[in-house]
């Protein structure tokens, strides 16, 4: 557990907090409380019952498990649940793959779990992979996390991982977890705006919800608007334990880490890819599993004992708050390949139901409230969403191994037991029995505290590593955060809002404050919020959690859109589309006509993309490969100069033959080639531009195509 904090004001829920223009009391984990003041009108169940705490969930301890005599919690989130029909609540839009996870050394000194027992043991596996916000008709590419959610049909029964792509969530406790999707979604008064958090009622609860300040810093990064499913990496989020044969306990989290390497796209970018191929994440996914480039990923563990754990500067139960890699090295135990699209999408993706409580025996939950939270509300809006207690019958959600119970009838029931007795203990020696030997147990911790609704002080800090995740970014990767708050928080009609989030991002970096506040016009600046715990400067960096530090590095997998024209020199664009498939890269054709281009040799070379169906921003960099007879009607075309010009503002690698060279100056970039514009001359101009593409990007020319680059600070205020 974290070392107790030190606090700025005493504990308890009457101490009176200030943020900008809110009055708050603060409960002992730092969590803020608006309560009835005046004519406020009293919160109370749906049967009139007033409720004196609507921040956390009833448990033993301020660090023990929940109780399920908290009536209030059950209400809400069964509430919540059942708010949707048929579609998902969140995680609406989704799509997923068939695969399997290979394990690659025996577990067994840690986990009895059966699929960590044997080398080389291969267990089926199902992914779904999903946008947070958006309904099921949304787009791929908006900002948001990403689910990242693994069934694992286990020789002893499914373990369901159901995790993101971001290590962290917004809250501490799961009771809050209705109120965040209720703000996040469409503002209920006018429904929209859709698929986004850009709009006043997301960044009103955030302000007044501290904890999400490290989950803040992650969602306006980069990490949410990944370039495809197959390159970014997955968590578990919580704490997990390891339980061994002989009932010692682990702790464990859990990372799924891409073989390609980590990258994303750029804001601007991502809104060009959502108007030219909404579908672009799902078919990327399509595309490469069915060209039998399989995506990978390695499941990596951070195991830690109880002396770690209590000598840690953070509480590993705060599902805010993670162990960076540097201080606690995440260890490989296996690889997730997938290889087989689903037969059909409804039945396998859309029927498929993934819930947190379903683990194997060997591993174990710890009492992070938020988990405990999950695995209450995650069957419960199953039953809503499929119709019943049967959706188990699917053969998505069937497990693979022998099972036997006696559970029968239901809506849509395909199997019931057979025989007399449907009940046990029986005297007629049918059905199945207990076993104690090989049946689950949980891990005998013990656990003592008061019954109460109260949250651990070692909860308290809200800011700390919130500051550490930005301080790891590159250069431009803070650039990014700085334009994604600004964009999204000018999108947000109540000023109060946003001077509220810039007083919390002043502990977060000054000078990403002042950036912001600049932007958004500020005048003067407000003061700080007032926090629960001071903010840590002592923190390292951590150049784990930075997208451009963990990138590739090759460009396999990525891939390449040339632009032709009639004339197109022939062996030029052989030689180029066989240097890049050699490193396992993807080349597709854009041309000005839909049939394609004649080449210098009269072979009609046909093209996948007409220029005005083929943005530069569905391509990982780009070339331009034309000829002097057809350059002159080439930069004509306006889509053609923003096939350019798209290209050099994303910092992408751009190929170019001689002959193009008229497009490069009508897309007003000849005065401004850099590296990343490189000349394709012959076999030898080609090897270099193909090592140059994993790179990936020129982030060095991004200060000079965007604008507001310099933070100008402004008046304290």
């Amino acid at each position: 557990m974290a070392k107790k904090p030190e606090t700025t004001a005493s504990a308890g829920k009457s101490d009176v907090v200030t943020i900008h223009d809110q009055k708050l009391s603060r409960g002992e984990g730092g969590e803020l409380h608006q309560t009835a003041e005046g004519d406020a009108p009293v919160l109370t169940t749906a049967q009139g019952g007033p409720v004196a705490d609507d921040q956390n969930t009833l448990r033993v301890g301020p660090r023990g498990p929940l109780v399920m005599d908290d009536f209030h919690f059950r209400e809400k989130l069964f509430h919540f649940d059942h708010e949707r029909i048929p579609e998902r609540v969140v995680h609406a839009r989704g799509y997923g793959a068939h695969g399997y996870f290979e394990t690659y050394d025996s577990l067994a000194a840690y986990t009895k779990a059966d699929l960590f027992q044997r080398a080389g043991e291969k267990t089926p596996a199902f992914v779904r992979f999903s946008t947070v916000a958006g309904n099921k008709g949304s787009f791929d590419l908006a900002r948001d996390v990403r689910g990242f959610a693994v069934k694992l049909y286990t020789q002893e029964g499914n373990w369901d991982l159901v995790g993101n792509n971001i290590p962290v969530f917004f809250i501490q406790d799961a009771i809050k977890f209705p109120d965040l999707i209720h703000a996040a979604k469409q503002e209920p008064d006018r429904d929209f705006p859709q698929a986004q958090t850009a709009h006043d009622t997301f960044w009103d609860f955030i302000s007044l919800t501290p904890e999400s300040m490290n989950m803040v810093m992650w969602i306006m990064s980069d990490r949410t608007i990944p370039r495809s499913f197959r390159f970014m990496e997955g968590f578990g989020v919580h704490t997990f334990r390891f339980i061994n044969a002989k009932n010692q306990s682990t702790f464990v989290k859990f990372h799924w880490k891409p073989k390609l390497g980590l990258q994303s796209v750029a804001w601007n970018e991502a809104v060009k890819i959502n108007g030219a191929d909404p579908d672009f994440h799902r078919r990327d996914l399509w595309a490469a599993i069915q060209s039998g480039n399989f995506p990978e990923w390695e499941l990596q563990v951070q195991l830690f004992d109880q002396d770690f754990a209590d000598s840690f500067d953070f509480d590993v139960l705060d599902p805010t708050k993670i162990i960076p890699e540097e201080i606690l090295p995440p260890q490989p135990v296996g690889r997730l390949v997938l290889d087989r699209m689903p037969d059909n999408f409804f039945a396998e993706t859309e029927q498929v139901a993934f819930m947190t409580q379903n683990v194997p025996p060997g591993i174990d939950f710890s009492n992070d409230p938020l988990l405990q939270g999950r695995n209450f509300s995650y069957l419960d809006t199953q039953l809503k969403r499929l119709g019943g207690p049967n959706f188990t019958h699917l053969p998505i959600n069937a497990p693979k191994c022998p099972f036997a119970h006696f559970q029968q009838d239901g809506h849509m029931a395909m199997r019931n037991p057979t025989g007399r007795a449907n009940y046990q203990p029986n005297s007629f020696g049918e059905g199945p029995r207990e076993s104690p030997a090989r049946g689950f147990t949980h891990f005998a911790g013990e656990e003592q505290g008061a019954k109460a609704r109260l949250r651990p002080e070692s909860f308290a800090d809200h800011y700390s590593q919130a500051r550490q995740f930005y301080l790891s970014q590159t250069p431009p990767e803070q650039r990014h955060i700085a334009s994604a708050l600004t964009f999204e928080l000018s999108r947000v009609e109540t000023v109060a809002i946003r001077e509220r989030m810039v007083s919390h991002l002043l502990h977060i970096d000054e000078t990403l404050a002042s950036t912001v506040a600049q932007k958004l016009g500020f005048q003067t600046m407000p003061k700080p919020a007032e926090a629960a715990v001071p903010t840590r400067q002592d923190l390292e960096p951590s150049p784990a959690l930075s997208i451009v530090n963990r990138g590739p590095q090759r460009f396999e997998g990525r891939k390449l859109g040339i632009l032709i024209t009639d004339g197109v020199d022939a062996k030029l664009l052989q030689g180029l589309t066989e240097a890049v498939t050699a490193e396992k890269a993807v080349v597709e054709l854009i041309a000005p006509k839909v049939g394609g281009a004649v080449a210098s040799d009269g072979t009609l070379i046909k093209a996948h993309y007409m220029i005005d169906g083929g943005p530069s921003v569905l391509f990982d960099a780009v070339a331009l490969l034309t000829s002097a007879e057809a350059i002159g009607d080439l930069v004509k075309e306006a889509t053609a100069r923003d096939f350019v010009a798209d290209a050099f503002q994303h910092c992408k690698f751009i190929g170019y033959d001689q002959s193009a060279l008229p497009l490069l100056e009508k897309a007003g970039i000849a005065d401004a080639m850099d590296e990343g514009v490189l000349p394709l001359p012959g076999e030898d101009g080609l090897a270099a531009f193909v090592s140059e593409l994993g790179k990936l990007r020129v982030w060095a020319r991004e200060p000079s195509v965007k604008l507001g680059k310099a933070s100008v600070p402004v008046a304290n205020g």
